[in-house]
């Protein structure tokens, strides 16, 4: 089966300061817009960031959080898996740019089925966003 890129859509409390960290702390390129939404290229998948004036300060409720392997994770939250160098290299980005970390860049599941690097993020709403690598994807992203 071909990969195709994924279409996620968030609600932002607003759209210029969604424009600046999409486009800056993440580096996504923007698509179309309208004056209630606009697309981002996040890594050849399509983010779309509805306004919703709404939002309070930082946005909806209080994500929910699991604990996985020994940290919480916020509950919901998408993102991305990319390739190692890719992941690298934004996570070095990210260190140089004013974002809110909920986990900072790690390795989990050290030497079990499933290592993976990873890291959460929010954006200025309080959209949870997760970014991680596997040495080898293929093999291990299902791995259990």
């Amino acid at each position: 089966m071909t990969l195709t890129p994924f279409h996620v859509a968030l609600q932002v409390r607003d759209l210029d300061e969604a424009r600046r960290f999409y486009k800056q702390a993440l580096g996504c390129t923007e698509g179309r817009s309208a004056p209630d939404w606009v697309d981002f290229n996040l890594y050849g998948h399509q983010l779309v960031c509805h306004l919703n004036p709404q939002l309070g300060p930082r946005g909806r409720i209080a994500p929910h959080f699991n604990p996985v392997d020994g940290h919480g994770v916020p509950v919901p939250h998408c993102g991305v898996v990319l390739e190692a160098p890719d992941w690298e290299a934004l996570a070095a980005r990210l260190r140089t740019q004013a974002v809110e970390w909920v986990i900072e860049p790690c390795t989990r599941f050290k030497g079990a089925p499933g290592e993976q690097s990873t890291l959460f993020i929010l954006d200025p709403s309080g959209n949870a966003l997760e970014f991680k690598s596997f040495r080898n994807i293929a093999a291990q992203l299902f791995e259990t």
